[in-house]
């Protein structure tokens, strides 16, 4: 008995494994979003013949299994640009690949623990997502790789505008829970859910927002300089000499200018005169607007967005990157390795109600980097804008897997909101993206490169904007409801 016991639990156990691989190859640069409901119909199967420790270790093996193939590049970000050695570089991805697991494991102890297999179709898709909402907002968050964010090119799409991210997760663990009773127990009557879920978008609205007559014409800036430079002298005058001469050599026709995140690696103070010289060269209605650093009169440090020419107002970088823009428990870890004495790694978090930019015309919603990967953020950010707006620095990932991922997450807010995403990173993908999440055109990664092309400021919001994604977040704990366990049994 134990032996067959023993032989089921590793079964389940390399299922998992693999579910969490195939949900890394839904995601850029892979694309196969149809492994996502492969991947929950193998979480679901035999999930309730488990006991609560036992459905904790298949979930943290799938979180290991999806964070191990899928956040690999963190490796590149520590050893390459981090200064660390290779073994210590190792040890410190496993140690985040092992805790992000986590998450996946306390929510499938509390699925096994507080629900019953009745109705375990609805209550296995809602507990998905409430892991989900868990493991963006506890401890910073960390939404990468979230289930539903490969479904930009699916037919699943169309739900993004109504529910966001979340709707698109809770439809394809549910698909995935169909999909296994349907094959396993016979149970003919889950394709009625199963096409409902996925035909119903064939007869959705294609567009929730209209363009404006008149383009705003972009370039977007790609200086591709080393990032182990950037912050010394030399690095310093590279990049104002790379970015004054890829400005230089625009045509006159270009609206609005985008530089990257810390496209000058320094202080505003010290940009000023070379931001002067930029300024002197452009046409009046022309508008300039670059990541840099601020210092305020009180010594913090800003990650932000400003502008010279046609341009009112700035933006500093509300939610920040643990260890890459602020150190937690300083005090203890500031000093103890080079990881943790990054350049730039003492930012301060900017305000939640800054007024979007004004620029060339258009109102600008700003997510600076990783913001764009926050769902709810980046709505409350187009509910005041016609066009949104991020610059990053990807140096960081390498030639990883990364930036083809951040880019994904990008294209989906655009498709949520039903806005322009105008997108200038440091060494790629740089790219202008529609209103329906489509790349209308990108730059060559790790090339320095000048995109140019045309942007609509977009009238009208979507439901997802209007709403975000707290009527998803409802109808997952509701979900859950009619499963939860009326005694206390394990």
């Amino acid at each position: 008995m134990k032996t067959g016991l023993s032989f089921t639990l590793g079964v389940q156990l390399i299922a998992a494994l693999v579910a969490g691989g195939f949900t890394t190859l839904t995601a850029s640069p892979f694309e196969l979003w149809w492994l996502g409901p492969v991947a929950a119909g193998l979480m679901y199967l035999g999930i309730h013949a488990l006991t609560p420790a036992q459905a904790a270790l298949k979930g943290w093996c799938y979180g290991v299994g999806l964070f191990a193939s899928g956040t690999s590049w963190v490796y590149v970000s520590i050893h390459d640009y981090g200064y660390t050695g290779v073994p210590l570089a190792v040890f410190l991805t496993v140690l985040f690949v092992v805790i992000l697991a986590l998450f996946f494991a306390g929510t499938f102890w509390l699925y096994r623990r507080f629900t019953t297999p009745r109705f375990a179709l609805l209550t296995f898709a809602g507990a998905w997502v409430l892991g989900e909402v868990l493991r963006t907002y506890l401890f910073t968050g960390f939404p990468w790789l979230l289930l539903g964010s490969s479904h930009v090119d699916s037919p699943l799409a169309p739900w993004a505008p109504i529910g966001g991210v979340y709707l698109l997760s809770l439809f394809v663990a549910f698909s995935g829970a169909l999909g296994a009773e349907l094959l396993f127990s016979r149970r003919i009557w889950t394709l009625a859910p199963l096409a409902a879920i996925w035909l119903t978008p064939f007869i959705l609205p294609t567009q929730w927002t209209t363009p404006s007559d008149t383009p705003t014409r972009v370039a977007l800036l790609q200086g591709n300089l080393p990032q182990l430079i950037k912050w010394t002298p030399e690095g310093q005058r590279k990049a104002a000499n790379t970015y004054m001469e890829l400005t230089r050599a625009l045509d006159d026709d270009i609206d609005l200018i985008l530089w990257p995140e810390t496209a000058l690696p320094m202080v505003e103070t010290q940009a000023r005169p070379v931001l002067e010289r930029v300024q002197a060269n452009l046409a009046t209605d022309t508008a300039l607007l670059t990541g840099i650093v601020q210092r305020d009169e009180s010594g913090r440090f800003f990650n932000s967005v400003i502008g010279v020419g046609n341009v009112e107002g700035s933006y500093h970088k509300e939610h920040l990157v643990p260890f890459g823009e602020y150190l937690p428990l300083e005090s203890v870890l500031r000093g103890a390795i080079n990881f943790f004495n990054l350049p730039m790694s003492t930012f301060t978090p900017g305000e939640s109600d800054q007024a979007p930019i004004q620029a060339a015309g258009v109102t600008l919603g700003n997510a600076i980097c990783y913001e764009i990967i926050y769902p709810q953020l980046v709505a409350e950010r187009a509910r005041e804008s016609d066009v949104l707006m991020t610059v990053s620095n990807d140096t960081w990932f390498g030639a990883s897997i990364g930036p083809h991922q951040h880019l994904q997450m990008a294209r989906l807010r655009a498709l949520e909101n039903g806005r322009y995403v105008a997108r200038a990173t440091s060494n790629g993908i740089t790219a202008i993206i529609d209103a329906q999440g489509h790349v209308v055109s990108r730059a060559p990664q790790f090339d320095t490169a000048t995109l140019t092309g045309d942007v609509y400021a977009m009238e009208g919001i979507t439901p997802f904007t209007r709403l975000g994604s707290w009527p998803t977040w409802l109808l997952a704990g509701l979900l859950v409801l009619p499963g939860l366990r009326v005694r206390n049994k394990s």
